[in-house]
């Protein structure tokens, strides 16, 4: 017996089987218990939702013997026809292939013949909208007023191009695309059928890669199936079967774009094309990630809506927080651009390698979310108030005023609470040095580690010791990548004449950094921990 691809041989074959069509399903179960049947349907909806599935349900419903509160039995010798092909009753016709007058003419001559057997004669006319204008033409009458034992589907992936006088014609039902869960849970019962192992990861990423299309998720499902005969399906397995890459990748490539390093950049995609990664694959994924990043940095979409682990959205939730909506925005845009010219390109790394150059530079573009971007970058830059002894400068993700240099100096998160750290006199002094003079300390830094630096926020712990504290880990990492300690203590040397002890550390979720206060209590000294 020759092989039968999972899309097939898992089709529904009965309404009850069908999955995430609920509405639609009940409406026609209810017409054929009740005998009210139309003439005319038109199913409407994305590839693979089950549009000719239904219809062919439908199909053999409307015929069976013995239906079963409106499904088809699938034993009577009218279902049992219908589904081995034998049957004359159901028509399935192309259009994509099928789409002339003269296709059309056939058709209306043909429906002036009764059903040799069962009650209804059936046509299935899949992609109709490719119909020619005069094949619409020619349809109209017919689908107007058929013969009462004549009944039209049509189905069609885009509505838009089907001639309103068509759509007067028909009952329309519009077919959802499929729940991620839905698909999660159908990808699991065909992997479990197959006696098949499969990681949870895997199957999500099936599930949110598959778009709503249950046809797409068994093709996905097999291919990677292929990949793997010892039947058990990984994570990884799936990305090397699909070409895709894991979420740290994105991560690593977002990371070289914040810090303006292009050669780090480039080094990573030469790891993405030595494990033979597609790029148009890893820019559509690309473009994902960085949905998901907007919508996390606008609220808690919740696991579902992402289709990510809970694992990778706590680590997409601290990424969120170093990028402003302004430049996902801009991100997309230009990811989205770049997927569209590579179809037709010959020179597909070059346009990669400089799309990453322009989500680096927004110096080189002049839309509105590059212009603000560099807005922003400016007023970090330059823009300092003096002002009653505090210095004030705009935080560039936030859009508000933050004191930088002052001994309250941080980012202050409301509704957290803020420790206070008792520090001796020696320690206080070298923290107000660096308070007072922080916007000139960090405008000494190179571009891309000063975007880093200025985040920090200048405080101390409980031995004494000066710290830079980041807002999150994927800001500290991107300063430590540069190198930020050693070089920041170079500009402190070399402008105060002697070394600074500095530590980096990384706030967590709903922390802020200590206020730093001076010990007044005589002859108490905390000593300094000279080893860090």
């Amino acid at each position: 017996m020759s092989y039968t691809a999972l899309y097939r041989k898992y089709r529904p074959q009965r309404f009850e089987d069908v999955r995430g069509q609920d509405p639609i399903v009940n409406t026609l179960k209810n017409q054929i218990t009740h005998d009210r049947i139309g003439h005319a349907y038109l199913f409407a909806g994305t590839r693979g939702t089950g549009k000719t599935t239904v219809a062919k349900i439908f199909a053999r419903a409307v015929n069976c013997e013995h239906p079963v509160n409106g499904s088809p039995c699938n034993e009577c010798p009218a279902c049992r026809a219908i589904l081995n092909g034998s049957s004359v009753n159901v028509v399935e016709i192309d259009a994509a292939s099928n789409n002339g007058v003269d296709n059309i003419r056939e058709i209306r001559e043909e429906v002036k013949y009764k059903p040799t057997e069962g009650r209804y004669r059936v046509y299935i006319v899949d992609e109709v909208h490719m119909l020619s204008a005069g094949a619409f033409n020619a349809l109209l009458k017919t689908l107007e007023e058929p013969p009462e034992y004549v009944i039209f589907i049509l189905a069609t992936t885009e509505v838009h191009k089907i001639p309103v006088t068509i759509l007067s014609r028909c009952q329309r039902y519009d077919f959802r695309r499929l729940p991620l869960e839905t698909l999660k849970d159908q990808l699991s019962g065909v992997l479990q059928a197959e006696g098949i192992e499969a990681e949870e990861d895997a199957v999500s990423y099936l599930a949110a890669r598959a778009d709503g299309s249950s046809r797409d998720g068994l093709s996905l499902l097999e291919q990677c199936v292929s990949l793997r005969p010892d039947r058990r399906l990984t994570y990884e397995n799936v990305l090397d079967a699909l070409g895709a890459v894991d979420q740290r990748v994105f991560s690593a490539m977002t990371g070289q774009i914040l810090s303006q390093n292009l050669s780090g950049a480039i080094q990573e995609t030469d790891k993405l094309l030595s494990m033979g990664r597609d790029l148009s694959q890893f820019v559509t994924d690309y473009i994902w990630y960085f949905r998901n990043l907007m919508l996390l940095s606008t609220g808690d979409p919740g696991e579902n809506i992402l289709g990510i682990s809970r694992e990778n959205m706590a680590r997409m939730r601290e990424e969120a927080k170093d990028l402003s909506l302004d430049e996902i925005i801009r991100f997309i845009r230009i990811l989205s651009e770049l997927s569209n010219a590579l179809r037709a390109s010959g020179s597909r790394r070059v346009l990669f390698e400089t799309a990453l150059l322009r989500m680096m530079r927004p110096e080189t573009e002049e839309d509105y979310e590059s212009l603000i971007q560099r807005v922003r970058f400016l007023e970090d830059r330059v823009s300092a108030i003096q002002k009653d002894g505090v210095v004030i400068s705009t935080n560039a993700a936030a859009g508000t005023p933050q004191a930088i240099g002052s001994p309250a100096a941080g980012r202050i998160d409301a509704q957290a609470d803020t420790k206070e750290v008792t520090v001796p006199p020696a320690v206080y002094e070298d923290y107000e040095k660096l308070t007072k003079d922080w916007q000139d300390i960090c405008l000494g830094l190179r571009g891309a580690l000063r975007s880093s630096i200025t985040k920090a926020t200048v405080s101390a712990d409980e031995s004494g010791r000066l710290i830079l504290y980041f807002p999150s880990q994927f800001a500290l990492d991107s300063a430590v990548r540069m190198e930020g300690e050693e070089e920041l203590k170079k500009i402190l040397t070399k402008r105060y004449g002697r070394e600074f002890k500095l530590n980096f550390k990384a706030l967590r979720t709903g922390e802020n950094a200590p206020r730093v206060a001076k010990n007044r209590i005589p002859g108490i000294e905390m000593e300094i921990d000279s080893s860090v």
